[in-house]
């Protein structure tokens, strides 16, 4: 039979489960793949996207907001160098930036200048970045730019 503390270690590892599929990783971008190498051009490097989804990014971690898709908008395999990376963007409407970083972190951000969304990583990882646009009501869809640079802007 089961103890207490068997059912426990069992509730928690479901509910960490869970976390974990929330967002699909073995699926497809939306928007495509970049391979980009430290000094990448052009720079800046962006997308057209539909921004928005129906799960909640608040289960990620702190400071993630809003609903998005279930598979990456776009994901950035990124080889560092000297140079900071900058994920960014840009909209008529407020929308959030979620990232999950090559070391499985998440990162994320709403406004960063004015309601559009950027992250400024000064020190970026090498690896796979899998990257989100939200927006607040879910199943809403908005068309907004993605952006990669290594020239961060000044705020």
């Amino acid at each position: 039979m089961f103890n207490r503390a068997t059912v426990a270690l069992v509730a928690v590892g479901m509910a960490l489960g869970a976390t974990a599929l929330a967002q699909n990783f073995n699926r497809a971008p939306a928007f495509g793949t970049w391979n980009l190498r430290a000094g990448f051009e052009p720079d800046p490097r962006t997308v057209q996207i539909t921004a928005g989804g129906t799960r909640s990014a608040a289960q990620l971690g702190a400071g993630c907001l809003g609903t998005i898709a279930d598979a990456p908008d776009v994901r950035l395999n990124y080889t560092a160098g000297n140079f900071p990376l900058y994920i960014f963007a840009q909209s008529r409407v407020d929308v959030t930036l979620v990232v999950n970083l090559p070391d499985g972190r998440w990162a994320c951000n709403d406004d960063f200048d004015g309601t559009n969304p950027g992250l400024v990583f000064q020190r970026p990882q090498s690896g796979q970045y899998d990257i989100w646009l939200g927006v607040y009501q879910g199943g809403q869809r908005i068309p907004a730019i993605l952006g990669v640079s290594e020239v961060p802007p000044r705020r």
